[in-house]
């Protein structure tokens, strides 16, 4: 803390750092004459004030020798999370493609009419659904289900005891074909029944077992039946110190869907994996030890420097705001003018916004892969985990936009998108109505007859990527020729979307950020546009290592010492409380023969 200063029967108080000082009043001074060349000192330090908040960091360095630790932190951030999520993006892939071989090899064993065709997705498919057609067929499938997972104990895995049948379907139905009557209540009921088979596996009939348990299928009040069971198996990986064996639990399900109640019942299976502790893993326990310290490690330390990231950009915006405010009240009071809008928004910082929200995101990321490592998670959470540092990364890898705006070449590019998302959003509002529009309608009419037009989302997909050009042709001929009348508007309809979109939605778009790009060139040459913050301080030239910087008060020619707030004080005797105790929370009173001078 330096000494305080008198002038004029005001006292200041100032720290250290010149973007916290505080001004206190003495009450038993009395007012003095304005000191012409504090006015001058006044503004002075202001704009030299403001000229430091708004530098870079490297003009910082020069101006006052603050070494940049948001840029260092920023810097080794982007180092560790990307390491991280390198091996996150790894270890995940080997998870999902084991879960996704695992989900195949199953449906081989347990689907009847299973075909490798359906391994590889196609678009428009190869194969149509799997699906079942009579009660035959159904019976054989779930007895080669059932027979399946039994012998499947002996092939790749530890079968669990707990097998079950669970049927949904209506409580009562009855259906009368030759007198075209139906009676059916809407009231839904589910039926389960536990599968407990001795060794003459080879002879199991479903349809007999049902009989025994004293239930029978009927058929037109079925809605879905599922089989469900669990499988443990261990991920042998290679060898290594690096690649310990993992243990899961596959919870299968066999999936008969009869929702639609049109004669074809879909078959389908669906796994869900979940990671286990392995229990007597002995052969690799040095590796575990070795492999779980260096990921901890890893963790903790992302953890920490986000921290640490999080708490400086939140002080920077505090600082910011408070700066702000003490802008406001010298511009109130010395100007007797108010602070644009535009101007208060120079003191929000965007990219510490983004910086702030990328921590948190990355934070709860490594707290929860930290977790699945760890394996106290019951459940599958590599999805979960994955979306937080992947948003995370993507957010710290746009933060590197903010240094590269700091040279004239790179900062081209941030100005004209800053520039043109006023006008971008205008533009698009339109756009999205007109596609809204489109989407609806192909939707509706299109959907029965065309595969890219059956749900929404498809259609606004199929759309989106007509602007592209992607795959016009099939799109054209996929439609159907039931409906002469359909297939004819089919046509109008795509020819009127593509040629709107393409060449006048598209060319407008392009136009608006041409136009921008064009008049960021001709700033570049004749200057910037400056509201009245960037203005009061275009008057101070000072190069950031001129040194003035570093001092934080200035002699006037009688050579006294003047700040800002003191100088304030002696200009303006207010009757509201000053930025300090507006901060603090106290309310001071003035005596009522000071006016504004």
């Amino acid at each position: 803390m330096m000494d305080d200063e008198n002038c004029g029967g005001w006292t200041s108080s100032r720290t250290g750092d010149d973007e916290a000082q505080s001004l206190v009043m003495n009450p038993e001074a009395q007012s003095s004459p304005v000191d012409e060349d504090c006015i001058g000192l006044l503004e002075i330090e202001m704009r030299r004030k403001l000229k430091f908040f708004f530098m870079n960091p490297v003009e910082k360095w020069q101006a006052k020798r603050r070494f940049p630790y948001k840029f260092l932190v920023q810097v080794v951030k982007i180092v560790l999370v990307t390491i991280q999520l390198c091996l996150f993006a790894h270890n995940r892939y080997n998870h999902v493609t084991y879960t996704w071989n695992s989900r195949i090899t199953f449906s081989h064993l347990f689907l009847k009419g299973w075909d490798p065709t359906r391994e590889v997705s196609s678009y428009p498919p190869a194969l149509g659904p799997l699906a079942i057609y009579d009660k035959e067929t159904f019976y054989q499938t779930l007895d080669y289900a059932v027979v399946g997972v039994y012998f499947v104990g002996s092939i790749v895995a530890a079968i669990s005891p707990a097998k079950a049948f669970v049927f949904l379907h209506y409580v009562y139905c009855t259906v009368r074909i030759l007198f075209l009557s139906i009676c059916y209540t809407n009231q839904l009921r589910y039926a389960c029944l536990n599968i407990s088979i001795g060794e003459n596996i080879t002879d199991f009939s479903s349809q007999k077992y049902l009989q025994i348990q004293n239930y029978s299928i009927a058929f037109p009040a079925l809605i879905k039946a599922d089989l469900k069971f669990s499988l443990k198996t261990v991920n042998y990986k290679d060898a290594g110190p690096m690649t310990p064996s993992e243990c899961y639990q596959f919870d299968v399900k066999i999936l008969f869907d009869n929702q639609n109640m049109d004669g074809q019942m879909l078959l389908s299976l669906d796994v869900f994996p979940i990671r286990l502790q392995c229990i007597g893993d002995v052969k690799y326990i040095d590796g575990n030890r070795l492999d779980y310290i260096l990921r901890t490690i890893l963790n903790v330390l992302v953890i920490i420097v986000c921290a640490v990231s999080f708490v400086l950009c939140s002080r920077a915006l505090i600082k910011a705001q408070q700066l702000k405010m003490e802008t406001v009240y010298f511009f109130r009071e010395c100007y007797k003018k108010e602070l644009s809008v535009e101007g208060r928004f120079e003191f929000w910082n965007l990219w510490y916004i983004m910086i702030i929200i990328n921590d948190m995101l990355i934070i709860i990321g490594s707290t929860m892969k930290e977790q699945i490592e760890r394996k106290q998670f019951v459940g599958d959470q590599w999805n979960t985990c994955s979306m937080f540092l992947g948003t995370g990364n993507l957010l710290v890898w746009f933060g590197v936009l903010r240094y590269l705006g700091f040279f004239k070449t790179y900062n081209v590019v941030i100005l004209t998108l800053k520039m043109t998302c006023p006008q971008v959003a205008r533009f698009l509002l339109c756009a999205i109505l007109i596609y809204a529009g489109f989407t609806f309608c192909g939707w509706l009419i299109l959907g029965p007859y065309h595969l890219k037009f059956r749900s929404l989302a498809s259609t606004s997909e199929c759309l989106f990527s007509l602007i592209n050009g992607d795959d016009m042709y099939a799109t054209f001929s996929i439609m159907s020729f039931k409906s002469p009348l359909l297939w004819w508007f089919s046509r109008m309809y795509l020819y009127s979307f593509i040629s709107l979109y393409i060449y006048v939605v598209l060319s407008l778009f392009i136009s608006v950020i041409m136009d921008a790009y064009e008049t960021i060139k001709l700033y570049y040459k004749e200057g910037f546009p400056k509201n009245d913050v960037q203005m009061f301080m275009a008057s101070c030239e000072e190069e950031p290592s001129s040194g003035v910087f570093r001092t934080s008060t200035y002699l006037n020619s009688s050579g006294s010492q003047c700040s800002i707030k003191r100088t304030v004080s002696k200009l303006c005797c207010w009757r509201k409380p000053t930025l300090t105790s507006f901060v603090l929370g106290r309310k001071k009173t003035y005596p009522s023969d000071c006016t504004a001078i």
